[in-house]
């Protein structure tokens, strides 16, 4: 079953940012875009690659809007300890929200009982609190915060454009798509 346009549940997780411990809710999320990015651990390898990368491209999320909450099964209190013992973690501006009791991770459907950790999954989502998009990859495969930035304008793109489609590979500025009645069935 597909998650596009769940809204996401109420919730208040710990998180941290900015050297500081803070309490995220769902009305925090609420009146702007959000990226909500699992991983299944701190102190592993591909993760550190992925957040990385999302904290080189932060400013330019920022600057659509939108505030990216980055998520694992961790407590708080391990995000403070890979952030003060990682090169590459300590880059993050971000907040590194702590699902510890598996709820978020459950809501967004990319939790791994077995394992206790959350696929890696990315889900956009938009002021309304409701999933615009999302991807999952197998644990072993790192993502791409540049295409979840470019997937992250063609949502917002169409949200205020309901008439117009982003073809593959669109960016901003760049020609849309407006469906015909004649093909609107094809779709």
């Amino acid at each position: 079953m597909s998650l596009i346009n769940k809204e996401v549940m109420d919730f208040s997780l710990q998180g941290y940012c900015g050297n500081e411990f803070k309490t995220v809710t769902k009305g925090d999320i609420l009146g702007r875009w959000s990226i909500f990015f699992f991983y299944p651990a701190d102190f592993t390898f591909v993760c550190p690659t992925e957040l990385e990368d999302l904290a080189d491209k932060y400013a330019d999320f920022k600057a659509a809007d939108c505030e990216i909450y980055s998520v694992s099964t961790d407590s708080h209190f391990v995000h403070k300890a890979w952030h003060d013992a990682s090169e590459r973690i300590k880059k993050i501006q971000y907040t590194m929200l702590a699902d510890p009791t598996h709820a978020l991770a459950k809501d967004f459907e990319v939790y791994i009982k077995a394992d206790g950790m959350a696929e890696r999954g990315s889900f956009i989502v938009n002021p309304e609190g409701r999933i615009a998009a999302y991807e999952v990859n197998e644990g072993n495969v790192g993502r791409n915060a540049e295409e979840l930035l470019r997937k992250l304008h063609a949502c917002r793109f169409v949200a205020a454009h309901s008439d117009e489609v982003c073809p593959a590979k669109w960016q901003p500025g760049g020609e849309t798509l407006k469906p015909s009645l004649d093909l609107v069935g094809l779709l």
